[in-house]
């Protein structure tokens, strides 16, 4: 596997990247306005300002084949996403792990707003939960997440 930064040719890599793993996981774990929230913030103009700004990674297994993405936003991790099928392959950890090393570069904490079907991959890395949100959707559906952080 190798990660390699994102450019303004990889916008819709990154975005079926994103919506196809939301469409096909979030639906476990959140009600449908939840996941219509999800596909609006992670929006072409949100990616096209991250990959602009030199924040957003690829991972390509073996075979060169695109297989997921994360943005790292100084201490932040946002927007980690594996496409299904190469789930349980290895390219989340490394994603995971490139974003920690370049944070680690100019910060000591890592902070991360961890969805519902992260969390757990979250506190098994080191990850500790520091708060916990709710946001009413527009339907009034309830979308829940944990801001975890992590010490380097």
């Amino acid at each position: 596997m190798s990660i390699t930064k994102a450019d303004s040719t990889d916008l819709d890599t990154v975005k079926t990247i994103t919506c196809t793993t939301i469409n096909d996981i979030y639906p476990h774990y959140y009600p449908a306005g939840a996941v219509e929230f999800f596909l609006h913030h992670h929006s072409d103009e949100n990616i096209r300002k991250d990959i602009d700004s030199g924040r957003v990674y690829l991972c390509r297994n073996g075979a060169g084949n695109i297989t997921g993405t994360v943005t790292v936003r100084d201490n932040e991790i946002l927007r980690l996403f594996v496409l299904p099928e190469y789930q349980g392959n290895g390219c989340g950890r490394e994603l995971l792990e490139y974003a920690e090393r370049k944070i680690a570069e100019n910060y000591d904490e890592i902070v991360i707003d961890a969805s519902l079907c992260a969390k757990g991959i979250y506190l098994k890395r080191g990850y500790k939960e520091t708060e916990y949100h709710t946001i009413k959707t527009d339907n009034g559906d309830l979308l829940c997440y944990d801001v975890m952080k992590k010490q380097i």
